[in-house]
This record gives C-alpha cells, structure tokens and sequence, in this order.
C-alpha cells in the first residue's frame, strides 16, 4: 500500500510535520504516507487533534508557525512539491491544488463581494481581464446550483445563507480547473438538507471535471458516501489504509471499529458506544500503541511495543497499526 509514483497523482511518503511551542515539540503529524490517483476520492479520517487537517495544509506547505515540516515527500504530477521555491507554490494553490476550508463563513473576505474576492483569483493565476473573470465567475457559480449569479456578485458574505457559503467556496476552489481538491469538513454546520446537496455537488462536479479529491472528515457517512480510499489517523499517524467498501465491511483497528460503533442507523436498537477518554495529548505520548488507553482490547504488550503499519489479508490491499489480529 506504500504509495508509487507511476501513474500516481499525489504521493505522500513518511510526511512529519512538528511544533515548536514553549512546552516541547509536538508531533502532530508523524510518518504519515499514502497515496492518490487521478479521479480518485480519498477520505481522510479521523476525531480532532488526529493531524488529518495538518498532513492536508502541508501538502500546500501553509503550515502555521511554529509548526515546521520536519521531513517527507510529496510529490504531485511527479514533481516534488517540498523543493519547490515559494515563488512557485504560490502558483500551485489555488490553480493546480485547491481547498474547501472548513467553515465558509471564516474563509470569505466579509469586506469584499462575492464578485471580487472570486474574480481576483482569476486575475491572478490566469492573467485575464476584470470582464472575463466576472464571465467565469458567474459561470462557475451557476454551475454550483447558486441562482440568479449576476446579482450574487455584488453581493457580500453576510448577505448569503450558510448552504450559499458553502457552494460559492466551492466555486471558488474550481476557478482554475486544479487537479486535486482538498475539501476540509465540506458538510460542517449545514442541516440534512443541505449536506445532501453539497455531497451530490461534488460528486456531480467530480464526474464532470476528472477531480482528485480528498475529504478531511470525522464523519464517516461523508465517507461512506463519496471516498474510494480511506487513510484513518490517530495521534499523528496512520492506523488503518485501505478501500472504503474494506473499511466498512471489515474493520480491524479498534479504533475504526469505535467510530464505526459510534455512528447511528435508521433500525438503532441499542445504545451507541463512545469511545471513552480523549485523544492522547501530543506532549505526553504513551509508550506503546497510541490508542492503548481508550482501547477494550488491549494487552500488556500494547503498553510496551509500539505497533508498525502492516499489512493483512483483505478483499482489498489493507493495513492496520495493531499487533493483535481481532
């Protein structure tokens, strides 16, 4: 499963990234490898605090200080991104890599219109006349399913509903026609209703586009839902990799098993069981498996060894970070 270059989109090979505070270095992401191929959805998976966002924003190399990336390969349409100057990743985001943020409320500029802050994008990275970009724009924000798009242009964050929000960050993330989206909780905050349609947008999107996208997701419906590919992630590494019909039909880190277990079904007829205690702090890392103290199959050898990522028989290629076969 270790991911190869041929053919390959997105290669992330052994990525850390470290945080430099007055406390002590934290490890949010440790190790941490896989890979995509064009087309290809991939869910990244994991509770808060797992280092899925962080791997995500490292691949753009916009790491907040004092976070560093330590070490890692990623390589994207076979060139290697972490040897690239600054001058050439500016030219990378937003036209060859995009992102969804989180919460589209944050991540529009609420002092410019809809029509500017998207249309000045365009004049960037595609050098076209101010006309032109409003051409686009409006295009790609009929395309989002966002009515009357003229008039949308002139108007301001505030003046959208959060279901707006949402699609025109999407019609932002494929202004340029990138190859690879990265879509940080794209459902977040939104009813039923509206989470539906912006699944259906981007899978539509997708098919129409050829769109490699990986989702950054707790939620393992979105998974369920949309990936090819699912990376699980506890404490800055990599626990469980492999096919999405895989990880729902035969899960073997415990740890996927507890988010699979915590997530409600139309015939719930008991309890939903919750994963007891926390993510453990990245200071203060226990010897041995990571997931140790919130695990019900646990043994003393957890407490000593550190598991590596290993592989198992499946129907699809399957890894696991454990050292029991449960």
């Amino acid at each position: 499963m270790s991911a190869a270059t041929n053919g390959q989109l997105l290669e992330v090979a052994d990525l850390r990234v470290h945080f430099f505070t007055g406390a002590g270095v934290v490890k949010a992401v440790d190790g941490v490898s896989y890979g995509l191929m064009p087309g290809q959805t991939l869910g990244l998976v994991g509770e808060s605090g797992s280092g899925k966002t962080i791997s995500s924003l490292a691949l753009l190399r916009l790491i907040p200080r004092p976070g560093k990336i330590m070490s890692g390969r990623i390589m994207f349409q076979q060139e290697d991104l972490g040897a690239k100057p600054e001058k050439d990743m500016i030219a990378v985001r937003g036209k060859q890599i995009a992102m969804i943020f989180q919460n589209p409320a944050y991540s529009l500029n609420p002092i410019y219109s809809i029509g500017a802050q998207l249309g000045e994008i365009l004049v960037w990275h595609e050098k076209v006349s101010q006309a032109a970009a409003r051409e686009r724009v409006t295009e790609l924000l009929r395309l989002v399913g966002i009515a009357d798009p003229v008039n949308r242009l002139r108007q301001f964050p505030h003046e959208l509903s959060g279901g707006m929000k949402q699609r025109v960050c999407i019609a932002r993330a494929l202004l340029c026609n990138p190859a690879l989206v990265l879509a940080g909780e794209p459902t977040t905050n939104q009813d039923v209703t509206i989470q539906a349609q912006i699944l259906d947008l981007l899978r539509d999107l997708q098919q129409k586009k050829g769109l490699a996208l990986i989702l950054i997701t707790h939620d393992l419906g979105v998974v369920a839902e949309m990936a090819d590919e699912v990376v699980v992630m506890y404490a800055g590494k990599v626990v469980e990799r492999t096919s999405a019909a895989e990880i729902f039909s035969n899960p073997k880190m415990p740890y996927t098993r507890a988010l699979l277990n915590s997530i409600p079904t139309l015939n719930q007829k008991k309890r939903l069981e919750a994963i007891p205690g926390i993510v453990p702090n990245l200071l203060e890392l226990p010897k041995g498996c990571r997931f140790q103290e919130r695990c019900k199959f646990v043994i003393d050898e957890c407490h000593a060894r550190e598991p590596e990522l290993r592989a198992i028989e499946g129907k699809a290629p399957h890894e696991i970070r454990c050292l029991r076969d449960i």
